[in-house]
C-alpha cells in the first residue's frame, strides 16, 4: 500500500490563477502575461496536454503555438464541474465546493449532479460559495462577455459560475471565435470566455484515440488559427482546458455489485468513474477504508477524508465543505474506472473517454497564448 501522492512541478501554473493574471494583464500588472488591451479565454473542454502532444499532427497550429512551459495544473477532481468553477471564481474546490461530478448535499442526504442538479434537484445558488470572477469584475465596470452554446445560456451551472456576464450564444465554433474576437476588440478592457464541448462529448463515447475525435480535433485547430489571425493588436488570448483525459476500454470496468465486500458500509457513491466520493453509513467509515486499501491500493489511491484534506487535494477546504468530500476518497492511478453495477442504468457504462483522477495525463493541459500574451 502506498500513499505516495503526484506532487505538482514546483512552477506549475495553476488554472486558478488563469482569469485573475490575464485580468491583471489589462491593468499591466500580471506575472504571467504581458500588458494587453482586451483578453480571451478560450477553454477546450477535454484537451488535455498530453492529448495534444500525442495529436500534435492533427493539431498543427495549437501545436506549434505552444511551448513546453505552455501547460498549467487542473484542480482535483479533473472534471469539468469543478474545474471550470475553478477557473471562473479563481478558488479551489474546497472553497467553492463543486466537488466532483456527482456529489453528496448533505442537507438532502441525496448524491445530485453538480453541472445539472440547479436545474434538476434544486440546488441552492448559493451552494457554490465563491464570487464568480466575471460578478466582481462587472462590478467593477468591466465588460465581460460568455461566448457559448445557446443551450447553455440559462441553466443553473451558468449562473452559479458566470453571473454578471452577457451571455452571447452561438453554435458553431468557428463563428463563436469570431464573435470572442469582435467583442475583445469592440470593448476595451473587456474579459470574454469562450467554450467548445465537442472533444470532451466525442472523447466520452468513442475515446479520445478514435477517429471521430481526432476529426473534431482538426476542426478545433482550424478554428484557432483563424481566430487567432483575427485577434486585432494589442487582444491577449489563451487557449486552456478544464482536464485531459485517458480511454479506458470495458474489460478495464470495475464493476461494483451487491455481494461486493467493497459497498459493505457505504451509504452514497459520487464523483465519477475515475474519482469516487464514498460515503460512509454511521460508523463504517473505518472499515469502508479498510476494504477498500486492501482490495484496491495497487491500483488506485485510497485515503480518508482527513488524509485527502491534510495532502491538500482540494486545496483549501472551507468548514462547510467539510462534509461534501467522502469519507473515503479513491483515485483511480492505473487504467481503470469504477461503476455501481448496482444501478438500473447503465448508460455510463458505455463511455470510453474518462477524467477525475490525479494522474498527469488528466491533470496537465495546455495554456497556449495567442495574440499580445504570445
Amino acid at each position: 500500500m502506498s500513499l505516495s501522492l503526484p506532487a505538482d512541478p514546483p512552477r506549475a501554473r495553476s488554472l486558478t490563477g488563469v482569469v485573475p493574471q490575464m485580468v491583471a494583464a489589462l491593468d499591466g500588472t500580471s506575472d504571467w502575461f504581458a500588458p494587453a488591451r482586451s483578453a480571451i479565454v478560450f477553454v477546450i473542454d477535454g484537451l488535455g496536454a498530453h492529448n495534444l502532444n500525442a495529436r500534435a499532427g492533427h493539431a498543427r497550429f495549437l501545436s506549434s503555438a505552444a511551448v513546453k512551459k505552455d501547460a498549467a495544473r487542473t484542480v482535483f477532481p479533473s472534471t469539468t464541474a469543478s474545474a471550470l468553477t475553478s477557473l471562473l471564481t479563481g478558488a479551489g474546490p474546497g472553497e467553492h465546493g463543486i466537488l466532483g461530478y456527482r456529489v453528496l448535499v448533505p442537507e438532502l442526504g441525496e448524491v445530485v449532479n453538480q453541472l445539472r442538479g440547479w436545474d434538476t434537484d434544486g440546488l441552492d445558488p448559493a451552494w457554490q460559495r465563491a464570487e464568480p470572477l466575471t460578478e466582481k469584475y462587472a462590478a467593477d465596470g468591466r465588460p465581460c462577455f460568455i461566448v457559448s452554446k445557446g443551450e447553455y445560456a440559462d441553466t443553473g451551472f451558468t449562473s452559479a459560475i458566470m453571473r454578471g456576464a452577457e451571455f452571447v450564444p452561438a453554435e458553431d465554433i468557428a463563428e463563436r471565435l469570431q464573435i470572442a474576437a469582435d467583442l475583445a476588440a469592440r470593448h476595451p478592457g473587456a474579459f470574454v470566455y469562450t467554450y467548445v464541448p465537442d472533444l470532451d462529448a466525442l472523447g466520452h463515447k468513442r475515446g479520445w484515440q478514435s477517429d471521430e475525435w481526432v476529426n473534431a480535433l482538426e476542426r478545433v485547430d482550424a478554428a484557432t488559427r483563424a481566430f487567432a489571425g483575427a485577434l486585432l493588436p494589442g487582444t491577449g488570448a489563451v487557449v486552456t482546458a478544464d482536464h485531459g483525459m485517458v480511454d479506458v476500454p470495458r474489460h478495464r470496468h470495475v464493476l461494483l455489485s451487491d455481494d461486493d465486500e467493497l459497498v459493505a458500509g457505504v451509504r452514497h457513491i459520487g464523483g465519477e468513474p475515475r474519482m469516487l466520493h464514498l460515503y460512509a453509513e454511521p460508523e463504517a467509515s473505518k472499515g469502508v477504508l479498510a476494504r477498500w486499501r486492501a482490495s484496491e491500493s495497487g491500483r488506485s489511491w485510497v485515503l480518508s477524508r482527513s488524509e485527502a484534506v491534510d495532502a491538500g487535494l482540494f486545496g483549501p477546504v472551507a468548514a462547510a465543505v467539510l462534509p461534501r468530500i467522502g469519507d473515503v476518497v479513491v483515485a483511480a492511478r492505473s487504467g481503470i474506472a469504477y461503476y455501481d453495477d448496482r444501478l438500473e442504468d447503465k448508460g455510463a457504462q458505455r463511455m470510453v473517454g474518462q477524467h477525475g483522477s490525479l494522474t498527469n495525463e488528466e491533470r496537465t493541459v495546455p495554456l497556449i497564448r495567442l495574440g499580445a500574451f504570445a
